[in-house]
């Protein structure tokens, strides 16, 4: 009897594990097998890339432990990532059996994905940050190569690279050194020599007082000796944690004391003398906390000083953003809350014998100054009530009258949903067009907001600078807007200097705090007209604002929405289109003021007149009310006032069409009173109409879009220039016209397609010593 034998295979498996295991092993132990000396040189590329970007990276993001240690630590970052991430995926690499060059590979992927990464986490879109990232790599990985050509005597091929590497970045530069949309060019202070200086000395050189210099503060400072145990005056600890609700334990390891104990740090500049002087308190704003503020307003504490006023530059860099710690929350409030401690600290000094502060302080006369989230904390200090009722900070400080308030490149954001409006307050803005930071002209919002009441000698104005940026007002802050490594692609080219920056601020706030501290009426002309401080002023483009607690308002478009009624009487147009709307800033958000848009077009909707638009005058009346006429007969104004923004730039959306930004509307202005009588006259004569600044604060235009959100929106925003125009030339042009008996104001755009907006319109008066002066 047979049997069925079956032929059962011998398993497989572990034997086909096995030599799986083994390929792999022998593949891992063949890793560096192709890179050979050329390649290890080349090494050195990716190398110097990733440590140089883990460079710039903590450069904006510093330890508080000094450059020194920084620099230590981000090259050791940058070796230890691209040491253990390169030789993981050369391993991974060698595993697919490519025939490449796999720690080369391996490290240049590594440092293509930290550039990446950091760009990314640094508000670059991810499309930006990995262009960027390719170029970088492809660079560090070429010039590793090249490197590594010459070392290995492949002379000839190595030198070739390298030129290329250095040539291939100058010729695109030299390529694209135009923009495409390039910014108009606009008349300077330069060309405005025709303008009378205003008669007085430059408010920007120093005084006639000697003063000193010294600091009040814990005397227990981790950091700082100055407000340690160099300090000349302690000062008490205050308590904010009614405030302060998160305060992470880093940031108490880091300054040594928790809100329950922030303390009162200051820089002082103080005129020698008896006394008493006007008191001028600085703050600084959100900056690195690691990177002290403070002492970045030397420059102006020691004009000050020089000039008769006590000027002290708080220390607030306990509540700025720390990349290790974050913000505190309520930093808005704990800032300006700080502003008020200090005032009452400062007056306790005042009163204590022996101190610097004894019966120095003038109580009836102090300004505060404030750069950014400061500017805005002395606006809330300014209207403290509105935040602090019930706190005693607040009823300590009533003594102090603060009749000043000065901001530079504010922010304006809503804090509990309310926002500071200054009521008979002297108040002063400026503003960079070219500000990185807060790119948009946020002081001019809370210039709308301040208002007065009867007729005081109080008034506000605003300066939007062509050339200026954020940073540059504080000497601490350096070149950059924004923090490394978003900052280094933020376009300089056009940035002025910072010392004429800072000459600016010096003649602006000094000249502010003379006319409304010193009580020096020879310096108001430079707020009525920028160009009366040719002489004192670097060379660029200027916009500014004014107005006083005696303006008369005729228009200020806050009344109604209805496009015909204005507060001092009635409105008509003729050949254009014509609308109450809210100004608007770069982003296309309204501004806290109305104005009326008026657009020369024959195409343009909503135009009245009758018959072929072209054969109408296209012009905007008003007609004054009798109260209003009444009003102007028993005042003694000296001219018609009024603010216009240039929109001409609105149009200039599409960059392929030709471009009406660098296009001054021409603007023409008639009185008429009540006999009928008419005197024209044309705005340039006065004063011209800039063009505004068409910003790009990007290196390339492609990037402007692909940065922190593409938060810069349009090139341009509506600012305003205010216009003087004194009754005397009316007169030049019609002798007959009777300035005491006007009942209409009329405004002509002669060019095609002239679009502009009007606001503030009304009469202005002048004190009898500027009148003298004129």
């Amino acid at each position: 009897m047979g049997m069925d034998l079956e032929y059962v295979p011998a398993p497989q498996g572990p034997r086909l594990h096995r030599r799986i295991l083994n390929e792999m092993g022998r593949r891992i132990l063949e890793t560096y097998r192709y890179d050979t000396a050329l390649w290890r040189i080349a090494l050195c590329g990716p190398w110097i890339l990733c440590i140089l970007a883990f460079t710039i990276a903590v450069m904006g993001i510093p330890t508080g432990l000094g450059s020194a240690a920084d620099l230590i630590l981000a090259a050791g970052a940058g070796t230890l990532v691209m040491a253990l991430a390169g030789n993981l995926l050369a391993v991974l690499l060698s595993l697919t059996g490519l025939r490449i060059p796999r720690l080369f590979t391996g490290s240049w992927l590594s440092a293509l994905s930290a550039v990446l990464l950091i760009l990314y986490y640094a508000d670059l879109e991810l499309e930006a940050a990995a262009a960027i990232a390719g170029i970088t790599a492809l660079a560090g990985g070429l010039g590793g190569l090249a490197a590594g050509l010459l070392r290995t005597r492949r002379t000839l091929t190595g030198g070739l690279l390298a030129a290329v590497l250095v040539l291939t970045p100058l010729a695109l530069a030299y390529g694209t050194g135009s923009s495409p949309a390039p910014s108009p060019s606009v008349k300077t202070l330069a060309a405005d020599g025709g303008v009378l200086p205003a008669a007085a000395a430059d408010p920007g050189q120093p005084g006639d007082y000697t003063f000193h210099s010294f600091t009040y503060g814990s005397g227990q400072d981790l950091h700082r000796t100055e407000y340690g145990g160099d300090a000349a005056l302690l000062s008490a600890s205050v308590d904010a944690t009614e405030y302060i609700k998160s305060w992470p334990a880093l940031r108490t390891l880091f300054w040594g004391f928790d809100p329950g104990a922030l303390p009162l740090n200051a820089r002082v500049w103080m005129p020698d003398g008896d006394g008493p002087y006007p008191l001028v308190l600085m703050v600084h704003g959100n900056h690195m906390m690691e990177d002290y503020s403070e002492g970045g307003y030397a420059y102006l504490g020691e004009l000050l000083a020089s000039r008769g006023f006590i000027a002290v530059s708080l220390d607030e860099n306990f509540l700025n953003y720390s990349a290790w710690s974050g913000i505190p929350d309520k930093d808005f409030e704990v800032r300006t809350w700080m502003i008020l401690k200090h005032l009452q600290q400062i007056a306790s000094f005042a009163e204590q014998s022996g101190t610097p502060f004894y019966q120095k302080v003038d109580y009836d006369h102090t300004a505060l100054l404030g750069h950014s989230r400061g500017g805005q904390a002395v606006a809330m200090a300014a209207d403290a009530s509105r935040w602090f009722t019930g706190d005693p900070a607040l009823a300590a400080t009533k003594r102090f009258n603060i009749t000043s308030v000065i901001a530079l490149a504010p922010t304006d954001k809503a804090i509990d949903s309310k926002q500071a409006s200054l009521v008979d307050v002297n108040y002063l803005t400026l503003q960079g067009a070219r500000d990185g930071d807060v790119h948009d002209f946020y002081g001019d919002r809370q210039y709308m907001r301040a208002s007065y009441t009867g007729s005081t000698p109080a008034f506000k104005s605003s300066l939007y600078i062509a050339d200026a940026n954020h940073s540059q007002f504080n000497t601490d802050w350096g070149l950059f807007d924004q923090t490394l490594p978003t900052g280094l692609f933020l376009k300089r080219t056009d940035i002025m200097d910072g010392d004429e920056q800072r000459q600016i601020a010096k003649v602006y706030v000094s000249a502010f705090l003379e006319t409304t501290l010193h009580g020096k009426a020879e310096y108001q002309q430079l707020f009525r007209d920028y160009r009366s401080g040719a002489p004192w002023l670097p060379d660029t483009a200027y916009y500014n604002r004014f107005q006083s607690g005696t303006y008369i308002t005729v228009a200020n478009y806050e009344e109604d929405r209805k496009r015909n009624t204005v507060k001092g009487g009635t409105a008509t147009a003729e050949g254009l289109t014509w609308s109450e709307e809210a100004a608007k800033d770069r982003e296309s958000k309204n501004k806290p003021s109305y104005g009326i848009l008026l657009e020369r077009g024959s195409t343009a909707e909503n135009q009245t007149g009758a018959g072929d638009a072209d054969s109408v005058e296209a012009s905007y009346s008003i007609k004054l009310s009798e109260a209003l006429t009444r009003n102007l007969a028993d005042s003694a104004a000296e001219g018609l006032a009024f603010s216009l923004a240039n929109r001409n730039s609105d149009a200039d959306d599409d960059a392929a069409e030709p471009s009406r930004a660098a296009v001054s509307p021409d603007v023409e202005v008639e009185l008429t009173d009540s006999n009928e009588v008419t005197a024209r006259l044309p705005l340039d004569e006065v004063m011209e109409i800039l063009p505004l600044p068409q910003t790009e604060f990007t290196i390339s235009p492609w990037l402007e879009e692909r940065i922190s959100d593409g938060k810069f929106g349009d090139r341009s925003e509506a600012v305003f220039q205010t216009y003087e125009l004194p009754f005397e030339l009316f007169l030049e042009e019609e002798p007959a016209l009777d300035p005491d008996k006007l009942t209409e104001i009329t405004f002509y755009l002669q060019g095609e397609d002239d679009k502009i907006m009007l606001d503030d319109i009304g009469f202005y008066e002048r004190d009898d010593q500027l009148r003298g002066m004129q």
